[in-house]
């Protein structure tokens, strides 16, 4: 299943987001929650995350990128799971490294799902959107 669309569900006191419905199937069995670039969040189905991390197993850790990448993105990860009724808890951790607050604007990413503060989205958008109808042979060559 791909991550698709942008939905805006709201933050709670308590750090609580409902997932979107259409997305909820396919995490209600565990996810994880980390640190992504741009200061949003990345929600990762639990076995989707496991499989990232075995491959980074073969990385070089000679390598001080590497090393820096996974420290960041490994150390922000929480793992989750929704509660019956579809919500999940975001620490306060990664709520702080995201700007979260309370309008969130959540997209599906293919294989992932990205949080993001909606002032935040709409600024990224808009610095992003013009580029976007200019480089899609660049960036995916030949696929469209």
């Amino acid at each position: 299943m791909l991550f698709l669309g942008t939905h805006t569900p709201k933050l709670d006191d308590k750090g609580r987001m409902f997932l979107p419905a259409k997305f909820r199937p396919r995490l209600e069995k565990g996810l994880v929650v980390t640190r992504g670039q741009e200061r949003c969040l990345y929600v990762y189905p639990q076995d989707e995350f496991e499989r990232i991390a075995m491959q980074w197993q073969s990385s070089p850790t000679t390598s001080r990128a590497v090393r820096d990448y996974q420290r960041v993105f490994l150390s922000g990860a929480s793992d989750e799971v929704p509660d019956k009724q579809g919500r999940v808890t975001i620490p306060q951790i990664l709520r702080d490294y995201a700007g979260l607050s309370t309008e969130c604007t959540v997209i599906g990413a293919g294989n992932r799902v990205e949080v993001w503060d909606t002032a935040a989205w709409t600024a990224y958008l808009e610095q992003t959107e013009d580029a976007f109808a200019e480089q899609s042979e660049e960036v995916v060559p030949g696929l469209m």
